[in-house]
């Protein structure tokens, strides 16, 4: 099985390759830009896989699928999850969020495998996904959480929430209040109700209200702390792999 890895950062790309081997997928090639890309491509035989980071560091992949027709089954790996992931899940398109956990990437491997091996083709529309990207779905986006208390239902405003957070298995809201309440859905199925331009999912277990932030301080391995007004349970740090896309939804 010939896989091939497009991203443009460089230690992503080998923590990736080594995290490939350990399923015993073999990675000889990684490409980093658009144009690498696309100079390649016109040389060699298409490959059976493809891992692609949708931001390259001379522009949108798509712009590969724009000049090349390429045949080869694609995993996306992104941090635009505020609403990237809805265009992908329409599309019916595998994807992995930075930072890649190994579960998530075994999932995805294995996925792939039992399509290659029952020939199962996926038509891959990269114009329309690359039309969400750019104009993302007008939808309505959830207002207020209702909540379970004992025999009660609480509503919980969205304005009013500072952060989601997952722990021991289960999905959490805090307050500006100071509580904190347990919910039934994941942090994957919040991805799809949250309004992208008040949260913001920082790494693999928090989400984090714009309004709620209180400070912002640099951090060990590049990354960064945020101060929540009223949350200090838990240190709340920004994935190295997310502080640039973290940084781009701040402004």
């Amino acid at each position: 099985m010939n896989v091939l890895i497009i991203e443009d950062e460089k230690p992503s790309a080998r923590r990736l390759q080594r995290m490939l081997a350990e399923l015993n997928m073999s990675t000889e090639v990684m490409l980093h830009s658009v144009q690498e890309a696309l100079a390649w491509f016109e040389t060699n035989e298409h490959p059976d896989l493809i891992f692609l980071d949708i931001q390259l560091s001379d522009g949108l992949s798509f712009e590969i699928f724009e000049k090349i027709d390429i045949k080869s089954a694609v995993i996306f790996t992104t941090a635009y999850d505020e609403y990237a992931l809805q265009a992908f899940k329409l599309n019916s398109i595998d994807y992995l969020l930075k930072p890649i956990d190994d579960d998530d990437l075994a999932k995805a491997v294995e996925k792939y495998r039992n399509r290659a091996s029952q020939q199962q083709a996926v038509t891959l529309d990269f114009d329309d996904i690359k039309k969400l990207l750019v104009n993302p779905l007008e939808r309505p986006y959830k207002k207020r959480f209702s909540i379970k208390v004992g025999q009660h239902l609480k509503l919980v405003n969205c304005d009013d929430i500072e952060c989601f957070y997952s722990e021991n298995k289960g999905t959490y809201l805090f307050t500006n209040e100071g509580r904190n309440y347990l919910l039934d859905s994941s942090l994957e199925q919040l991805e799809t109700e949250l309004e992208p331009s008040m949260f913001f999912r920082i790494n693999r277990k928090f989400y984090v209200n714009i309004n709620a932030i209180k400070d912002m301080v640099s951090y060990t391995n590049s990354r960064l702390q945020i101060k929540l007004n009223t949350y200090n349970e838990q240190e709340v740090v920004v994935a190295r792999e997310r502080v640039k896309a973290f940084k781009d939804w701040l402004s």
